[in-house]
Protein backbone atom coordinates (compact mmCIF):
# COMPACT_ATOMS: atom_id res chain seq x y z
CA UNK A 1 0.00 0.00 0.00
CA UNK A 2 1.11 3.66 -0.52
CA UNK A 3 1.37 5.41 2.63
CA UNK A 4 2.44 8.84 3.48
CA UNK A 5 3.65 9.59 7.13
CA UNK A 6 3.34 13.41 8.20
CA UNK A 7 5.53 14.71 10.54
CA UNK A 8 8.89 14.43 12.20
CA UNK A 9 8.24 13.24 15.74
CA UNK A 10 9.24 10.50 17.87
CA UNK A 11 5.94 8.52 16.67
CA UNK A 12 6.72 9.70 12.81
CA UNK A 13 9.78 8.14 12.54
CA UNK A 14 8.86 5.06 13.88
CA UNK A 15 5.33 5.07 11.91
CA UNK A 16 8.20 5.19 8.94
CA UNK A 17 10.30 2.60 9.83
CA UNK A 18 8.05 0.15 10.74
CA UNK A 19 5.57 0.30 7.73
CA UNK A 20 8.16 0.65 4.97
CA UNK A 21 9.83 -2.37 6.87
CA UNK A 22 6.52 -4.19 6.65
CA UNK A 23 6.87 -3.40 2.20
CA UNK A 24 4.91 -0.70 2.21
CA UNK A 25 6.19 2.39 -0.53
CA UNK A 26 6.23 5.28 2.32
CA UNK A 27 7.09 8.62 1.88
CA UNK A 28 8.04 10.81 5.11
CA UNK A 29 7.29 14.53 4.70
CA UNK A 30 8.43 17.39 7.73
CA UNK A 31 7.88 21.04 7.94
CA UNK A 32 11.62 21.42 8.73
CA UNK A 33 13.40 20.56 5.36
CA UNK A 34 17.06 21.20 6.71
CA UNK A 35 16.26 18.49 9.69
CA UNK A 36 15.16 16.18 7.09
CA UNK A 37 18.46 17.30 5.07
CA UNK A 38 20.64 16.32 8.07
CA UNK A 39 18.66 12.67 8.11
CA UNK A 40 19.60 11.77 4.50
CA UNK A 41 22.54 13.29 4.84
CA UNK A 42 23.84 10.98 7.76
CA UNK A 43 22.83 7.51 5.50
CA UNK A 44 20.02 6.72 7.31
CA UNK A 45 18.08 6.29 10.40
CA UNK A 46 19.37 3.79 13.28
CA UNK A 47 16.93 2.07 14.67
CA UNK A 48 16.89 0.19 17.86
CA UNK A 49 14.09 -2.17 19.18
CA UNK A 50 13.43 -5.62 20.22
CA UNK A 51 14.72 -7.25 17.03
CA UNK A 52 17.94 -5.29 17.46
CA UNK A 53 20.19 -2.49 15.63
CA UNK A 54 19.93 -1.94 12.16
CA UNK A 55 20.17 1.22 9.43
CA UNK A 56 17.35 2.23 7.22
CA UNK A 57 18.48 4.17 4.43
CA UNK A 58 16.61 7.04 3.42
CA UNK A 59 16.07 9.06 0.04
CA UNK A 60 17.81 6.44 -2.07
CA UNK A 61 16.21 4.95 -5.06
CA UNK A 62 17.09 1.91 -3.17
CA UNK A 63 16.23 2.57 -0.09
CA UNK A 64 13.05 1.69 1.78
CA UNK A 65 11.84 4.53 2.87
CA UNK A 66 11.43 7.77 0.36
CA UNK A 67 11.17 11.23 1.25
CA UNK A 68 8.59 13.62 -0.08
CA UNK A 69 9.97 17.06 -0.52
CA UNK A 70 6.65 19.12 -0.60
CA UNK A 71 2.84 18.17 1.43
CA UNK A 72 1.41 18.05 -2.08
CA UNK A 73 3.79 14.97 -2.92
CA UNK A 74 3.32 13.10 -0.07
CA UNK A 75 -0.50 13.53 -0.18
CA UNK A 76 -0.77 12.54 -3.92
CA UNK A 77 1.32 9.56 -2.81
CA UNK A 78 -0.80 8.04 -0.39
CA UNK A 79 -3.67 6.05 -0.06
CA UNK A 80 -2.96 6.12 3.67
CA UNK A 81 -1.84 9.50 5.30
CA UNK A 82 -0.57 8.89 9.20
CA UNK A 83 -0.35 12.36 11.08
CA UNK A 84 1.41 11.16 14.53
CA UNK A 85 1.74 14.84 15.61
CA UNK A 86 0.61 16.70 18.51
CA UNK A 87 -2.75 18.09 18.28
CA UNK A 88 -0.89 21.65 18.56
CA UNK A 89 -0.22 21.41 14.87
CA UNK A 90 -4.09 20.01 13.89
CA UNK A 91 -5.31 23.76 12.73
CA UNK A 92 -2.74 24.93 10.73
CA UNK A 93 -1.97 21.62 9.04
CA UNK A 94 -5.53 20.99 8.14
CA UNK A 95 -5.90 24.23 6.20
CA UNK A 96 -3.09 23.46 4.04
CA UNK A 97 -3.90 20.06 3.95
CA UNK A 98 -7.60 20.70 3.01
CA UNK A 99 -7.28 20.99 -0.85
CA UNK A 100 -5.48 18.20 -1.13
CA UNK A 101 -7.03 15.02 -0.19
CA UNK A 102 -8.70 13.20 -2.46
CA UNK A 103 -11.24 10.07 -3.10
CA UNK A 104 -10.75 7.48 -1.26
CA UNK A 105 -8.31 8.33 1.31
CA UNK A 106 -8.14 7.62 5.20
CA UNK A 107 -5.98 9.87 6.64
CA UNK A 108 -4.81 8.10 10.79
CA UNK A 109 -4.21 9.93 13.98
CA UNK A 110 -2.67 8.03 16.87
CA UNK A 111 -4.14 10.26 19.00
CA UNK A 112 -6.48 12.86 17.81
CA UNK A 113 -8.03 14.46 20.12
CA UNK A 114 -10.89 15.03 17.49
CA UNK A 115 -8.45 15.89 15.20
CA UNK A 116 -10.39 14.21 12.95
CA UNK A 117 -13.84 16.74 12.91
CA UNK A 118 -11.32 19.77 12.73
CA UNK A 119 -9.46 17.88 9.11
CA UNK A 120 -13.04 17.37 7.98
CA UNK A 121 -13.91 20.98 8.86
CA UNK A 122 -11.38 22.15 7.20
CA UNK A 123 -12.57 20.31 3.83
CA UNK A 124 -15.60 21.64 4.57
CA UNK A 125 -14.38 24.82 4.46
CA UNK A 126 -12.05 24.92 1.54
CA UNK A 127 -15.20 23.20 -0.61
CA UNK A 128 -13.56 19.88 -1.02
CA UNK A 129 -16.48 17.24 -1.48
CA UNK A 130 -14.50 14.61 -1.91
CA UNK A 131 -14.94 11.22 0.09
CA UNK A 132 -12.40 10.67 2.56
CA UNK A 133 -12.15 9.29 6.12
CA UNK A 134 -10.74 10.35 8.99
CA UNK A 135 -9.80 7.85 12.13
CA UNK A 136 -8.45 8.56 15.50
CA UNK A 137 -7.24 6.20 18.06
CA UNK A 138 -6.33 5.99 21.38
CA UNK A 139 -2.61 6.08 21.76
CA UNK A 140 0.20 6.24 19.60
CA UNK A 141 1.43 2.81 18.20
CA UNK A 142 4.52 3.00 19.64
CA UNK A 143 6.40 3.40 22.64
CA UNK A 144 9.03 5.55 20.56
CA UNK A 145 12.06 8.18 21.11
CA UNK A 146 14.30 10.01 19.30
CA UNK A 147 18.49 10.97 19.93
CA UNK A 148 20.04 13.37 17.74
CA UNK A 149 19.62 13.57 14.14
CA UNK A 150 19.19 9.82 13.15
CA UNK A 151 18.65 7.59 16.08
CA UNK A 152 15.44 6.12 17.03
CA UNK A 153 14.79 3.66 20.02
CA UNK A 154 11.33 1.86 19.71
CA UNK A 155 10.89 0.52 23.43
CA UNK A 156 7.08 -0.97 22.94
CA UNK A 157 4.40 -1.73 20.47
CA UNK A 158 0.72 -1.20 20.66
CA UNK A 159 -1.10 -4.61 20.14
CA UNK A 160 -4.67 -2.56 20.45
CA UNK A 161 -6.01 0.01 18.78
CA UNK A 162 -9.11 1.20 19.20
CA UNK A 163 -10.20 3.47 16.78
CA UNK A 164 -13.11 5.81 15.82
CA UNK A 165 -13.78 7.03 11.94
CA UNK A 166 -15.46 10.40 11.03
CA UNK A 167 -17.80 10.22 8.92
CA UNK A 168 -18.60 6.45 10.75
CA UNK A 169 -20.39 5.59 7.46
CA UNK A 170 -16.92 5.19 5.83
CA UNK A 171 -15.58 3.05 8.55
CA UNK A 172 -15.17 -0.02 6.12
CA UNK A 173 -13.58 2.44 3.87
CA UNK A 174 -11.05 3.47 6.67
CA UNK A 175 -10.47 -0.26 8.70
CA UNK A 176 -9.60 -1.74 5.08
CA UNK A 177 -6.71 0.59 4.63
CA UNK A 178 -5.84 0.85 8.46
CA UNK A 179 -5.46 -2.80 9.05
CA UNK A 180 -3.62 -3.51 6.42
CA UNK A 181 -1.15 -1.05 7.80
CA UNK A 182 -2.23 -1.66 11.86
CA UNK A 183 -3.37 -4.98 12.56
CA UNK A 184 -3.71 -3.83 16.28
CA UNK A 185 -6.69 -1.57 15.06
CA UNK A 186 -9.81 -2.20 16.49
CA UNK A 187 -13.40 -0.52 15.34
CA UNK A 188 -14.47 1.79 18.44
CA UNK A 189 -17.39 3.43 17.11
CA UNK A 190 -17.57 7.40 15.80
CA UNK A 191 -15.48 9.69 16.11
CA UNK A 192 -15.99 11.00 19.51
CA UNK A 193 -15.71 7.07 20.86
CA UNK A 194 -12.18 7.24 19.39
CA UNK A 195 -11.28 10.85 21.03
CA UNK A 196 -12.31 9.13 23.96
CA UNK A 197 -10.08 6.04 24.26
CA UNK A 198 -7.20 9.09 23.97
CA UNK A 199 -5.33 7.80 27.00
CA UNK A 200 -2.82 11.31 27.01
CA UNK A 201 -5.52 13.57 29.33
CA UNK A 202 -5.60 11.03 31.67
CA UNK A 203 -2.10 9.98 32.18
CA UNK A 204 0.09 13.14 31.87
CA UNK A 205 -2.09 15.60 33.64
CA UNK A 206 -2.07 14.33 36.70
CA UNK A 207 2.00 13.03 36.50
CA UNK A 208 2.86 16.68 35.30
CA UNK A 209 1.10 18.88 38.04
CA UNK A 210 1.71 16.72 40.80
CA UNK A 211 5.57 16.12 39.98
CA UNK A 212 5.85 19.95 39.23
CA UNK A 213 8.49 20.74 42.32
CA UNK A 214 11.06 17.80 40.93
CA UNK A 215 10.28 18.55 37.22
CA UNK A 216 11.14 21.68 38.00
CA UNK A 217 14.01 21.50 40.31
CA UNK A 218 15.95 18.69 38.71
CA UNK A 219 17.79 18.23 35.24
CA UNK A 220 16.11 15.37 34.22
CA UNK A 221 12.81 13.37 36.09
CA UNK A 222 10.99 10.24 34.62
CA UNK A 223 7.64 11.13 35.28
CA UNK A 224 6.76 7.34 34.57
CA UNK A 225 9.28 5.80 37.05
CA UNK A 226 9.63 7.45 40.05
CA UNK A 227 7.57 10.21 39.33
CA UNK A 228 4.68 7.29 39.15
CA UNK A 229 3.09 6.86 42.80
CA UNK A 230 0.24 5.84 44.41
CA UNK A 231 -0.97 8.94 45.40
CA UNK A 232 -0.71 10.04 41.49
CA UNK A 233 -2.22 6.54 40.43
CA UNK A 234 -5.44 7.01 42.59
CA UNK A 235 -5.82 10.44 40.75
CA UNK A 236 -5.03 8.60 37.47
CA UNK A 237 -8.26 6.66 38.07
CA UNK A 238 -11.12 8.73 39.24
CA UNK A 239 -9.88 11.03 36.22
CA UNK A 240 -10.38 7.82 34.03
CA UNK A 241 -13.38 6.99 35.53
CA UNK A 242 -15.27 10.62 34.44
CA UNK A 243 -13.68 9.66 31.04
CA UNK A 244 -15.48 6.18 31.20
CA UNK A 245 -18.40 8.24 33.00
CA UNK A 246 -18.45 10.69 29.94
CA UNK A 247 -18.49 6.82 27.25
CA UNK A 248 -21.40 5.33 29.09
CA UNK A 249 -23.49 8.91 29.15
CA UNK A 250 -22.99 8.81 25.39
CA UNK A 251 -24.15 5.04 24.72
CA UNK A 252 -20.57 3.66 23.80
CA UNK A 253 -19.99 0.20 24.53
CA UNK A 254 -17.08 -1.63 26.54
CA UNK A 255 -14.53 -2.00 26.43
CA UNK A 256 -13.36 1.20 27.20
CA UNK A 257 -9.99 0.43 28.02
CA UNK A 258 -9.53 1.70 31.76
CA UNK A 259 -5.70 3.16 32.16
CA UNK A 260 -5.61 0.71 35.13
CA UNK A 261 -4.99 -2.33 32.69
CA UNK A 262 -2.40 -0.39 31.62
CA UNK A 263 -0.38 -0.90 34.77
CA UNK A 264 -1.65 -4.09 36.03
CA UNK A 265 0.31 -7.38 35.38
CA UNK A 266 -2.79 -9.48 34.39
CA UNK A 267 -6.51 -9.24 33.47
CA UNK A 268 -7.64 -7.42 30.45
CA UNK A 269 -4.75 -6.35 27.95
CA UNK A 270 -4.29 -2.30 27.37
CA UNK A 271 -3.14 -1.18 24.34
CA UNK A 272 0.18 -1.71 24.84
CA UNK A 273 -0.17 -4.87 25.62
CA UNK A 274 0.62 -6.44 29.31
CA UNK A 275 4.11 -5.21 31.22
CA UNK A 276 4.18 -2.18 28.82
CA UNK A 277 4.67 0.47 31.61
CA UNK A 278 7.93 -1.57 33.18
CA UNK A 279 9.27 -1.86 29.05
CA UNK A 280 9.08 2.16 29.37
CA UNK A 281 10.42 3.03 32.89
CA UNK A 282 13.20 0.30 32.27
CA UNK A 283 14.41 2.19 28.56
CA UNK A 284 15.26 5.49 30.26
CA UNK A 285 14.37 6.71 27.35
CA UNK A 286 11.20 9.45 29.28
CA UNK A 287 13.98 10.41 31.59
CA UNK A 288 13.79 14.09 30.00
CA UNK A 289 13.48 17.86 31.14
CA UNK A 290 9.76 18.92 31.10
CA UNK A 291 9.32 22.50 30.34
CA UNK A 292 5.46 23.06 31.76
CA UNK A 293 4.96 26.16 29.88
CA UNK A 294 6.27 24.50 26.47
CA UNK A 295 6.17 20.55 26.70
CA UNK A 296 3.50 18.98 24.92
CA UNK A 297 2.00 17.49 27.93
CA UNK A 298 0.66 20.69 29.17
CA UNK A 299 0.15 22.18 25.27
CA UNK A 300 -1.62 19.08 24.16
CA UNK A 301 -2.76 16.66 26.40
CA UNK A 302 -4.02 19.27 29.43
CA UNK A 303 -4.80 22.26 27.36
CA UNK A 304 -6.76 20.43 24.42
CA UNK A 305 -7.43 16.64 26.06
CA UNK A 306 -8.69 18.04 29.49
CA UNK A 307 -10.61 21.16 27.52
CA UNK A 308 -12.39 18.54 25.55
CA UNK A 309 -13.17 16.18 28.66
CA UNK A 310 -14.98 18.80 30.27
CA UNK A 311 -16.66 20.06 27.23
CA UNK A 312 -17.71 16.39 26.44
CA UNK A 313 -18.95 15.69 29.79
CA UNK A 314 -21.16 19.03 30.25
CA UNK A 315 -22.36 18.35 26.76
CA UNK A 316 -23.18 15.22 28.42
CA UNK A 317 -24.23 16.01 31.69
CA UNK A 318 -21.48 14.21 33.33
CA UNK A 319 -19.69 16.20 36.20
CA UNK A 320 -16.13 16.41 35.53
CA UNK A 321 -14.97 18.04 39.11
CA UNK A 322 -11.26 16.06 38.46
CA UNK A 323 -10.33 16.90 34.74
CA UNK A 324 -11.82 21.14 35.27
CA UNK A 325 -9.54 20.88 38.71
CA UNK A 326 -6.49 19.25 37.16
CA UNK A 327 -7.63 21.79 34.27
CA UNK A 328 -7.71 25.09 36.07
CA UNK A 329 -4.39 24.19 37.64
CA UNK A 330 -2.87 24.21 34.70
CA UNK A 331 -4.14 27.42 33.58
CA UNK A 332 -2.63 29.07 37.17
CA UNK A 333 0.42 27.62 36.08
CA UNK A 334 0.26 28.68 32.32
CA UNK A 335 -1.38 31.89 33.35
CA UNK A 336 -3.68 30.88 30.38
CA UNK A 337 -7.33 30.51 30.11
CA UNK A 338 -6.67 27.21 28.48
CA UNK A 339 -10.51 26.36 27.94
CA UNK A 340 -11.36 29.19 26.13
CA UNK A 341 -8.27 28.48 23.68
CA UNK A 342 -8.61 24.30 23.87
CA UNK A 343 -10.22 22.21 21.60
CA UNK A 344 -14.04 22.18 23.26
CA UNK A 345 -17.45 21.28 21.55
CA UNK A 346 -17.62 25.14 21.89
CA UNK A 347 -14.91 25.56 19.64
CA UNK A 348 -15.45 23.15 16.99
CA UNK A 349 -18.78 25.02 16.59
CA UNK A 350 -20.47 21.84 17.78
CA UNK A 351 -22.16 22.56 21.27
CA UNK A 352 -25.43 23.67 20.45
CA UNK A 353 -26.03 20.54 18.29
CA UNK A 354 -28.59 18.35 20.33
CA UNK A 355 -28.01 14.54 20.65
CA UNK A 356 -29.74 13.73 17.26
CA UNK A 357 -28.28 16.32 15.27
CA UNK A 358 -24.42 14.89 16.71
CA UNK A 359 -25.11 11.14 16.43
CA UNK A 360 -25.97 12.07 12.71
CA UNK A 361 -22.88 14.75 11.71
CA UNK A 362 -20.80 12.07 13.30
CA UNK A 363 -22.07 8.97 10.97
CA UNK A 364 -22.83 11.48 7.93
CA UNK A 365 -20.63 14.47 8.19
CA UNK A 366 -21.35 17.49 6.76
CA UNK A 367 -23.42 18.21 3.98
Amino acid sequence: MQISVIGGGHGCYAAAVELSEKGHSVKLWRRDTDALRRLKDSGGLEVTDHAGIRLIGLGGQADLLQVAETLREAVDHAELLVVALPATTHDSLAEEMAELFKDGQVVFFPPGTLGSLVFANAMRQAGNTHQVAFAETGTLPYLARKHGENRLTISGYATRLPTGVFPAKLSNLAFSKLREAYPAVEPAGDAVSGALMNAGPIIHPPLILMNAGPLEHFAAWDIHNEGTVPSIRRVTDQLDAERIAIRNALGYSAPHFPLADHYAPDGDEWMYGRSAHVKATDSGDWREKIDLQSHRYMLEDTALGLSFLVSIGKWAGVQTPLARGLLSIAEAVCGVDLYQSGRTLESLGLAGLDRQEMARLLNEGWH
